[in-house]
């Protein structure tokens, strides 16, 4: 999906005026309208003082305000998609979140946060974490060198 109906998919999400959020943003409401019917695309400054002015994450302005709802709504209070499809990285996090939502909740606060310290310390954990899900994976690589047992499938 083009970021242009994604942004005003969060505009309209956040009931503002093209007006409005050109001016939180600082940019001419003519680009907005542009970006909007995706008959311009916004420099990575424009997404990010737009996302700043929507006060979400500029990743999210990547995809439609619908999906992301899912993340904050109980299983049973979700409305079902309106016929379109979720891309695979939404319907992954979506697919854990309902599992435990606070981790996802935890990871969007930090981004907002944008402090790099902290940001930074949240990369090095999670790269981490991946490292040792595969390691965890493999259970032949836990055994002494020379001693090899293929897996059993």
């Amino acid at each position: 999906m083009p970021i242009g109906p994604c942004i005003q998919g969060w505009r309209l999400e956040r009931k503002l005026s093209i007006e409005f959020l050109s001016d939180a943003a600082g940019i001419p409401p003519s680009l907005l309208e542009q970006i909007e019917a995706d008959q311009a695309d916004p420099t990575a400054c424009t997404i990010e003082a737009l996302a700043c002015a929507l006060r979400v994450p500029p990743s999210w302005l990547f995809d439609s305000p619908k999906y992301f709802e899912y993340l904050f709504t109980d299983q049973d209070e979700r409305e079902e998609p309106d016929g379109t499809q979720l891309d695979p990285v939404t319907e992954r996090i979506l697919s854990g979140s309902r599992t435990d939502r606070s981790l996802y909740v935890l990871l969007t606060t930090l981004m907002q946060s944008g402090d790099p310290k902290l940001l930074r310390a949240a990369e090095m954990s999670l790269r981490s974490l991946v490292k040792q899900s595969r390691q965890a994976t493999v259970p032949w690589q836990q055994r002494p060198s020379g001693h090899f047992e293929p897996p059993s499938d």
